[in-house]
């Protein structure tokens, strides 16, 4: 089973109306907005390389939405430089595993796609001096990685190279696919609707003999993130038991940091399992996702 293709992009201003043609403006260069999370440097320089790599067409830019390098990568000034750059629209690609987040949420308000945001995400944008832009330009904003086929190719290059540092097969053997999640239980079920065919179609393409995505809710409140954590260890437990050897794991995280160098080995200690470490940065499958995001969302401007 492949992974179902992402809807193109139901936020962008064109299917409003909101054509640059419509606004008045001549066709022309579309601007790139890169937004990810944000890390520590080695976390950023991961994603602002992958933006780099990014053919749009256009200019590109980068805003990170925590860490160190926010408060300097803010999304208002990412967008007053594409316009100075010439950009007759601008493109938001939100490098986040999940449109169902508190951060996407934070990124549609900052992109003019949502009138609301809880006063939880605004406090951690004010607290980085981030705000919504003053633009004259239309903002389209494409979907998170969800369920995009890019995100089951980097998976499966993983899981495939993990084996082979073994010397051992896919076939006969167990996956588990483990990511960081959201914290409600209505969040919880749109990521793994999206990561159940990713599942699926990574299975078809290594041939281990099974394969399973699990998520620790790494940001819920503790009770909740100590049952997700239980699930995965149980989860792993059983597929050793289906296999007889140790289980593959692969996270599902977008650059390396403390979660996938520290907390998921501390929470998979002790079960039967052997960890790969790699994330989904760097990959060129990405860059290519971030090239089609713009593609599907030019708002009738054609670069």
């Amino acid at each position: 089973m492949t992974p179902r293709l992402p809807l193109l992009v139901a936020f962008c201003l064109t299917v409003a109306g909101f054509s640059a043609q419509a606004l008045g403006q001549a066709p022309g260069t579309v601007g790139t907005l890169v937004v990810a999370h944000g890390g520590d440097s080695t976390w950023n320089a991961a994603v602002l390389s992958t933006a780099g790599a990014a053919q749009t067409g256009g200019p590109v830019e980068v805003s990170f939405l925590m860490g160190p390098a926010a408060s300097t990568t803010r999304f208002q000034d990412a967008v007053a430089r594409l316009e100075r750059a010439g950009s007759s629209a601008i493109v938001v690609v939100p490098l986040l595993v999940s449109s169902h987040s508190g951060h996407y949420e934070q990124v549609r308000w900052l992109s003019g796609h949502s009138s609301e945001l809880g006063a939880e995400m605004r406090h951690h944008l004010a607290m980085s001096g981030i705000d919504r832009p003053t633009t004259r330009l239309p903002v389209c904003l494409s979907p998170a990685l969800d369920d995009a086929p890019e995100l089951a190719h980097v998976l499966r290059d993983r899981a495939l190279r993990l084996a082979d540092s073994l010397g051992t097969r896919p076939d006969g053997r167990a996956l588990l696919i483990v990511g960081h999640g959201p914290n409600s239980a209505e969040d919880n079920a749109e990521w793994m609707a999206n990561l159940r065919p990713v599942a699926d179609s990574v299975r078809v393409w290594t041939g281990f003999r099974d394969v399973r995505v699990d998520l620790v809710r790494d940001d819920a409140p503790p009770a909740v993130r100590a049952e997700a954590v239980r699930h995965v260890r149980e989860l792993l437990v059983l597929q050793r038991a289906m296999t007889d050897t140790d289980v593959l794991v692969v996270p599902l995280l977008v650059a390396r940091g403390a979660v996938s160098r520290d907390k998921l080995p501390r929470d998979l200690a002790g079960t039967p399992h052997v960890y790969g470490g790699a994330t989904l940065l760097p990959h060129p499958a990405i860059v290519r996702w971030i090239e089609r995001g713009v593609g599907s969302a030019r708002c009738g401007v054609q670069p």
